[in-house]
């Protein structure tokens, strides 16, 4: 079992922690938008999964240009510096997998394991699960404390402690 430093476990606990992202995506007029998406953790496909509507205008935006950037945060604490607050944006790419594929399968069980509230949701014909694949991300980790990671690292951070 490879080693996993103090920054890594920390960016473990916050992406298993949260439950909310902000996405961002690119507009066919190239301006950027942000939306919030609750998000589940695919462990085996190493993936952030996302359930979205295709109403949406991020679907429209991902589908489009599946290049995505999604930020996970904790939340602030009244009188606490908000400069040192925890957080992580993640650089990916989404994907839209197969119906009943075996990836669909691990997604929806995922997010249903994160969301069982969300089961009807999922019936819904215009809604959809989005695998995001972690190319890297930039952690921020307290005031001073910031470090860009690769996608390796990444997925240690989403992998369960043991």
């Amino acid at each position: 079992m490879p080693h996993v430093s103090r920054l890594t476990r920390e960016l473990r606990s916050l992406l298993h922690s949260q439950r909310v992202a902000s996405l961002g995506t690119i507009g066919e007029d190239g301006a950027a938008f942000i939306s919030m998406v609750p998000y589940a953790i695919e462990q085996d496909l190493g993936c952030l999964v996302i359930h979205v509507s295709g109403l949406a205008v991020h679907t429209r935006n991902l589908l489009a240009r599946p290049r995505v950037s999604l930020m996970v945060m904790k939340p602030e604490v009244h009188g606490a510096p908000v400069h040192a607050l925890p957080r992580v944006t993640l650089d990916g790419l989404a994907a839209v997998p197969e119906p009943a594929s075996d990836a669909w399968q691990r997604c929806r069980g995922a997010y249903l394991l994160r969301f069982p509230e969300a089961q009807l949701m999922t019936q819904l014909a215009d809604f959809r699960f989005v695998q995001v694949e972690l190319n890297g991300a930039r952690q921020v980790a307290g005031f001073g404390s910031a470090r860009s990671i690769d996608a390796q690292e990444v997925r240690l951070a989403l992998a369960r402690a043991r």
